[in-house]
This record gives C-alpha cells, sequence and structure tokens, in this order.
C-alpha cells in the first residue's frame, strides 16, 4: 500500500476508533439512566418489562433510522440488545 493510502486509512480509523469510544461512554450514560429507572421500578413493584414502551422506542428508533441513512432492520435489532440488557438490569434490581 503506498503512504497516501495509508495515511488515509489510519486516518480513517482514527474517526472509528473516537466514534467507539463515543458509543461506549454514551451506552454507558443510557445505563445509567435505565438503573435509575429499574430502582424506581423495583421501589414501585412495577414489572421489569414496558412492551407498550419498547414498541415506541422500536419504532422511532427506525425513524431515526431512516433520517440517518442507517439500516431500520440493524437500529431495531441494536435497541432490541439494549433492551434484553436493561430487562436483564431491572430483574436483577427487582430481585
Amino acid at each position: 500500500m503506498d503512504e497516501p493510502t495509508q495515511a488515509e486509512l489510519d486516518d480513517i480509523r482514527s474517526s472509528i476508533d473516537n466514534i467507539d469510544a463515543a458509543l461506549v461512554h454514551l451506552l454507558a450514560e443510557r445505563f445509567k439512566c435505565t438503573k435509575r429507572v429499574g430502582r424506581l421500578k423495583a421501589e414501585h413493584d412495577l414489572p421489569p418489562a414496558d412492551p407498550d414502551r419498547e414498541s415506541r422506542q422500536i419504532e422511532r428508533l427506525r425513524e431515526k433510522a431512516l433520517e440517518a441513512d442507517l439500516d431500520p432492520a440493524f437500529a431495531e435489532k441494536f435497541l432490541n440488545f439494549i433492551i434484553s440488557e436493561v430487562i436483564r438490569h431491572h430483574e436483577a434490581i427487582r430481585d
């Protein structure tokens, strides 16, 4: 690979690394909020899962994905993964 191509590749990969780090920090902040929700639900004997909210969130995220030119099916899979982890945390807090 020639030097300019390698430099461009390194630059793009550096951007990807920065985005990955930002995603991790955003997910950590999101889970701090959902843990607060879990504690509130446990205190008030509410169920860990909220299928109506989850459906609304999935639909909202699919719309946001379309606006951002991202595959909405991928966005839905990603959110479903997060939701399952949140529910697991809520169940652990409740127990």
